[in-house]
């Protein structure tokens, strides 16, 4: 089977060759070896080898999150103002979101050797700063998505791989506008104005998913945020109220249109599986085994393998910090658990990749294991 139509089968439940292995973040296009962006970790000569493999031997997912012409522009962004102070090893970003005599604002933290952002501050402090938010007018624009850098990434990838839509659930877009411990109190003691704000940012997303499923039917979807509402932040109700009653829309969008919803969750799964049954979802990721989750990837696969493709269950510090033997060992159960009685496909997945600019050797040839596994599975 190609790359492509392994994935393909495994998405409908089909037989394939073998367990496919996807390196999630890393899927060959994005980490160009001759960037000239000094953020752009992925120059170190140290990353080449693990972006050859990435290429030539991974079955390639390529995150993509669509983007579309608007009716009408953004009322936030054109509230905003945009601020950046560059230094030689950091970049910090002001956000500024001016409504009448009130500002809110935001600020990040880039560093040139780490491929990741840091949030310093968030927009929103308080329920005041919730209340004056909500004042912003609501974004109304109908949109329509460009089908075009979809379908050339496609089209780059040819047999060895596949691409997936990746959008956040409202509740991740209501979330990261605290800090996340002034989140979790907020919603906790602000519930309703906390659905307030979950309304607010629902409708675009509806209308975005909806006008990306319209142009581009049949794709596998990421949907990220679930995990915020997980154990052990809030208690299992409130992901009920907060997951279940915003993300449905979402789901059924998405497989109205032939795709594939893939549930995106770090952390205990335990209290949260009955939910993501309600949702009838299609996928799971990334199942992170005990002591980062509390449920064993077997325990899923018998609960559930039958409705869901289940990703994951590699611990991205097992595949940097374990030597060759160990994580050998750890990469088979893995795979048997995956695997461990009939139901439809198992994708052998790290829960995350490395974000340091030097990649270790211990880190390549656990890589290369994890090609080599499944290969020979």
């Amino acid at each position: 089977m190609t790359r492509r139509e392994r994935l393909l089968a495994t998405l409908a439940g089909k037989p394939v060759d073998r367990p496919p292995v996807c390196f999630y973040e890393l899927n060959g296009l994005d980490e160009d070896p001759k960037s000239k962006d000094p953020y752009h970790i992925f120059t170190h000569p140290s990353w080449l080898p693990l972006i050859e493999l990435t290429q030539n031997r991974s079955d390639r997912i390529v995150m993509r999150s669509p983007t579309f012409v608007r009716s009408t522009p953004d009322p936030i962004e054109e509230a905003t103002t945009l601020s950046v102070q560059e230094t030689d090893s950091y970049r910090l970003s002001r956000r500024q979101i001016c409504i009448g005599k009130r500002c809110l604002s935001a600020l990040t933290r880039q560093d040139r050797d780490l491929n990741t952002l840091w949030h310093i501050e968030r927009l929103l402090k308080n329920r005041s700063d919730a209340l004056l938010w909500l004042e912003l007018p609501a974004d109304e624009a109908e949109c329509v998505a460009q089908t075009s850098p979809i379908l050339t990434t496609e089209q780059t990838l040819g047999d060895s791989g596949i691409v997936m839509l990746d959008t956040p659930d409202p509740l991740c877009l209501a979330a990261e506008l605290f800090d996340f411990a002034d989140y979790v109190v907020f919603a906790v003691e602000e519930t309703q104005l906390f659905h307030r704000l979950l309304e607010r940012v629902a409708e675009p997303t509806y209308r975005q998913v909806e006008a990306a499923c319209l142009a581009l039917p049949g794709r596998l979807w990421r949907i990220y945020g679930p995990e915020y509402a997980g154990a052990p932040y809030l208690p299992p109700a409130l992901f009920h109220d907060f997951v279940c009653r915003y993300d449905h829309r979402i789901i059924e969008t998405i497989q109205r249109s032939g795709g594939y919803a893939r549930i995106h969750a770090h952390g205990r799964l335990q209290g949260i599986l009955p939910h993501l049954e309600e949702l009838q979802i299609d996928a799971l990721d990334p199942i992170e085994p005990p002591p980062q989750g509390d449920i064993e990837l077997s325990t899923v696969r018998r609960r559930y393998g039958d409705r869901w493709v289940l990703f994951g269950n590699i611990e991205i510090s097992d595949l940097e910090n374990q030597d060759q033997i160990e994580f050998h060992r750890t990469v088979q159960r893995s795979l048997q658990e995956g695997l461990c009685c009939p139901g439809k496909g198992f994708v052998l997945m790290p829960s995350a990749c490395p974000y340091g600019r030097e990649l270790s050797a211990n880190t390549l040839a656990n890589y290369n294991l994890l090609i080599e596994c499944a290969e020979n599975f």
